[in-house]
């Protein structure tokens, strides 16, 4: 992980993370979009991103998806992860967070949010703690608060996984089943 804020403020930051909100194109996946000639659209996902999802939400951060594009294949992987919290077809993501917040109680102070490309920036800026991949455009990375070492769709969403889990001291209980 890099860091563009202080470590121990990074570390703060993701303490207080109850809602770790995520982009897909370019973060749950790596950016591609594969189209068959009948016109279905085919998407790659990584299953250690998964496995990091599901470590997230069994330790009491719940996970979500803000997306500027509709995808059936999507909710599939949304259903098949567990994640209840799906908002696509949202080009202001801005304004989709606010509704996202009165809906369902969220504060932005204990928001993470992992973004690519400029419709992230403002749900960046927002919330309390932005990741940008490592593949993301450099205009995401510059206001990030920090920046995976692996790119979207390769792991990069597993590696904040971990990281939130680390900071709120919960990653050994976390694999803990699987050793």
């Amino acid at each position: 992980m890099l860091f563009n804020i202080d470590p121990s403020d990074a570390l703060e930051r993701a303490r207080d993370t109850t809602l770790l909100l995520l982009d897909v194109d370019g973060v749950l996946t790596a950016g591609e979009l594969f189209l068959a000639d009948s016109g279905e659209e085919i998407k790659a996902f990584s299953t250690l991103d998964g496995q990091g999802i599901k470590l997230l939400q069994n330790n009491g951060v719940q996970v979500g998806i803000l997306s500027g594009r509709k995808s059936a294949l999507l909710s599939k992987r949304a259903e098949n992860l567990g994640i209840k919290i799906v908002v696509q077809g949202r080009e202001d993501k801005l304004e989709a967070l606010a509704e996202l917040c009165e809906q369902h109680g969220f504060k932005k102070e204990n928001i993470a949010y992992v973004g690519d490309d400029l419709p992230d920036i403002r749900v960046m800026k927002a919330v309390r703690l932005g990741f940008a991949v490592d593949n993301a455009h450099s205009s995401v990375k510059s206001i990030a608060h920090l920046q995976t070492q692996l790119s979207g769709g390769l792991g990069a969403v597993r590696e904040v996984c971990d990281f939130i889990l680390q900071a709120q001291e919960r990653y050994d209980d976390a694999i803990a089943p699987y050793l």
